[in-house]
C-alpha cells in the first residue's frame, strides 16, 4: 500500500511542479522532457531487465551446484552453535531451523527471489510453534530482522546492474556491501536481543566480538592503504573472493560425486523467469522516478538537503544517493530503480552510482518483509518488528556512507 502512494505522489508532484514551471517561469519545454523520459525510461527498464537474464542464469545455477553439493548443510552445521542461542524458544532440531538458514544462505548469496519463497516456509514453520497464531514471537521477530538487515555475501542482482549500467569492475563493491550489510546485522541482532532479554553466553558473544572484529579489521587495514589503491585492493580482492566461491562449490561437487553440469543447468532455468518477473516492476518505477526528475522536483530535493548538510559543515557528494537510502526501507524495486537511475545519470563508477550500489545492498526493505512474512501467516500484531527493522536499516544506510568515503571518496 506504501508504494502505491509512493508512486502516485512521484506523478502528481512531478504534474504540480511542471505546471508551475510552465505557467509561472515560461518553461515550454518541461512537459516535452517529461514525456520523452517516460519513454526513454521504459526502454531502459526493458534492456537491464533483460540483461540480468545472464547474471542471474550464473548465479542461480552456481548456488545450485552448492545446494547439491551440500554446502548449506555444511553452513547450517557451522552456525548451528550461534543460531540456537538467537532462536532459544525454537525446540531442538527442528526442522524450520534448517529453513531459517536456507533463506540466509540464498540470502548471503544476494538471490533476493529465491529466498522469499524459503522464507515464507520458514516463517510458516516459526508459526507452528508460536503459542499465539497472531502475535509476532520472539523467534519470528529475530529472523525477520535478521532479513532485513539484508546479509548479503554475495550481491549478484546489485552486480548484475553495475555490469548493465557500464561499470568498469561491477565487483569493486562487494566488499563495502559486505561490511555495511554484516555491521546492519550485527546492530539488528543486538537491539532484539536486549529486547528478548537474550543471554549472552561466551559462545554467543563470541560469534558477535568474531564478526565484529572482521568488520573492523578489514575497515583498519583498508585505511592504511593508500586512497589511489584501496578501490585497486577491494577490486581484486572482490573477484578472488567471488571466483574462489565458485570453486569451493565445483570442489565440494567434485567431492560428493554429483553431476556438476546437471546442477548448474538445474539452477540456471529459473534465471531467465527470475529477470522477466521484475520487468513490470522495474520499468513502472524507473518511470515514476523519471517523471519526478524531469519535473525538476528531484533537483529541489536534493538541494535542499545538501544546503542543510553543507551548513551543518558536512559533505555532500553523498546526498545525490539518498533517494535510494529513503525509498529501501519502502521498496526493493523503488530503491532499485533508484540506484539504477543515479548510476545513468551519474555513472556507473561515479561516487554517487557506487554508493548507491552499497546501500542498496546494506539493508532490506523493512515494511514490505514485515507485510509479506506476516501477512502470509495471519501476524496482527507485528510488536517491534517494524521499529527494529527500521533501526537495522538506520545503521546499515549510515555505514554504507561512511565504508563508500573510506573506499570510495
Amino acid at each position: 500500500m506504501a508504494l502505491n502512494y509512493i508512486w502516485i505522489a512521484f506523478f502528481v508532484i512531478a504534474f504540480i511542479i511542471a505546471s508551475i514551471k510552465l505557467i509561472f517561469f515560461g518553461d515550454l519545454e518541461v512537459f516535452t522532457q517529461i514525456m520523452n523520459g517516460t519513454f526513454d525510461s521504459a526502454k531502459t527498464g526493458f534492456e537491464i531487465s533483460i540483461g540480468l537474464t545472464g547474471a542471474m542464469t550464473l548465479w542461480l545455477g552456481i548456488m545450485k551446484i552448492g545446494e547439491n553439493a551440500g554446502a548449506i548443510n555444511f553452513v547450517t552445521r557451522l552456525i548451528n552453535p550461534f543460531f540456537s542461542r538467537l532462536f532459544p524458544d525454537i525446540p531442538q532440531n527442528h526442522p524450520v531451523m534448517g529453513q531459517m538458514i536456507m533463506n540466509l544462505s540464498a540470502n548471503l548469496l544476494g538471490l533476493d527471489n529465491a529466498a522469499t519463497p524459503l522464507g515464507l516456509k520458514a516463517m510458516q514453520g516459526l508459526n507452528e510453534i508460536n503459542q499465539n497464531k497472531e502475535t509476532a514471537s520472539n523467534a519470528q521477530i529475530m529472523f525477520l530482522v535478521l532479513h532485513t538487515s539484508g546479509l548479503t555475501l554475495i550481491p549478484v542482482s546489485i552486480m548484475a546492474y553495475r555490469l548493465q549500467a557500464g561499470a568498469l569492475n561491477p565487483a569493486d563493491i562487494f566488499i563495502p556491501c559486505l561490511l555495511a550489510t554484516f555491521t546492519a546485522t550485527i546492530a539488528g541482532i543486538l537491539f532484539v536481543g536486549i529486547k528478548q532479554k537474550l543471554k549472552f553466553d561466551k559462545v554467543l558473544v563470541f560469534w558477535i566480538v568474531a564478526i565484529i572484529g572482521s568488520i573492523l579489521s578489514i575497515c583498519w587495514g583498508i585505511n592504511q592503504l593508500p586512497q589511489e589503491k584501496i578501490t585497486v585492493v577491494s577490486s581484486v580482492a572482490s573477484s578472488f573472493i567471488l571466483f574462489g566461491i565458485i570453486i569451493t562449490f565445483i570442489s565440494a561437487g567434485i567431492y560428493r560425486k554429483i553431476n556438476i553440469y546437471d546442477s548448474f543447468i538445474d539452477g540456471a532455468k529459473s534465471g531467465f523467469e527470475t529477470a522477466i518477473k521484475i520487468i513490470p516492476f522495474l520499468i513502472g518505477m524507473l518511470v515514476a522516478i523519471s517523471v519526478f526528475r524531469n519535473s525538476g522536483a528531484m533537483d529541489y530535493l536534493n538541494a535542499g538537503i545538501k544546503w542543510i548538510f553543507s551548513a551543518a559543515g558536512f559533505d555532500t557528494q553523498f546526498v545525490d544517493a539518498l533517494p535510494v537510502a529513503l525509498m529501501k526501507p519502502l521498496s526493493g524495486s523503488g530503491s532499485r530503480a533508484l540506484m539504477v537511475d543515479a548510476m545513468k545519470n551519474f555513472g556507473a563508477d561515479s561516487f554517487v552510482g557506487r554508493l548507491s550500489s552499497v546501500i542498496q545492498g546494506s539493508a532490506d526493505t523493512t515494511f514490505y518483509i514485515v507485510a509479506l512474512y506476516f501477512g502470509s501467516v495471519g501476524i496482527k500484531n507485528s510488536r517491534y518488528a517494524v521499529s527494529a527493522g527500521l533501526f537495522t536499516d538506520f545503521i546499515g544506510i549510515v555505514t554504507a556512507i561512511l565504508i563508500s568515503y573510506l573506499f570510495f571518496g
